[in-house]
């Protein structure tokens, strides 16, 4: 069984930085595309990067790119998602997700594609 572990979301303050980070276990991770989600109260879980099997193809949404940058190391079983210049609007739970990509350069945008979740960790940003 697949498991993902999110880990270093906080409280920080606008501007700051914060690097979330979510190992995969139960299965060989170089076999998944990845993404990561957020959820504000009251708002949809939404796609903020995703990162193809091989790491060499990212997609990120418009409100975060050049904030934000999706990385993985295949060796560590680990997805990062390092959050810069961080605003009010990025306040939410944060989670990965595991995808079983057709290709190595496959990402994917949408929630459905995505096979396995992480618990999600918070960060909040205050201003």
């Amino acid at each position: 069984q697949v498991r993902l572990v999110e880990s270093g979301g906080g409280s920080v303050q606008a501007g700051g930085s914060l690097r979330l980070s979510c190992e995969v276990s139960g299965d060989t991770f170089s076999a998944f595309a990845m993404g990561w989600f957020r959820q504000a109260p009251g708002k949809e879980r939404e796609i903020v990067a995703a990162i193809s099997r091989s790491g060499e193809d990212t997609w990120y949404r418009g409100s975060v790119r050049g904030r934000f940058a999706i990385s993985r190391d295949n060796a560590k079983n680990t997805v990062f998602l390092q959050m810069n210049r961080l605003s009010s609007e990025d306040t939410a739970v944060y989670y990965c997700a595991a995808s079983r990509g057709f290709k190595e350069s496959d990402y994917f945008t949408s929630k459905i594609m995505y096979d396995d979740w992480g618990q999600g960790t918070q960060v909040t940003v205050s201003s």
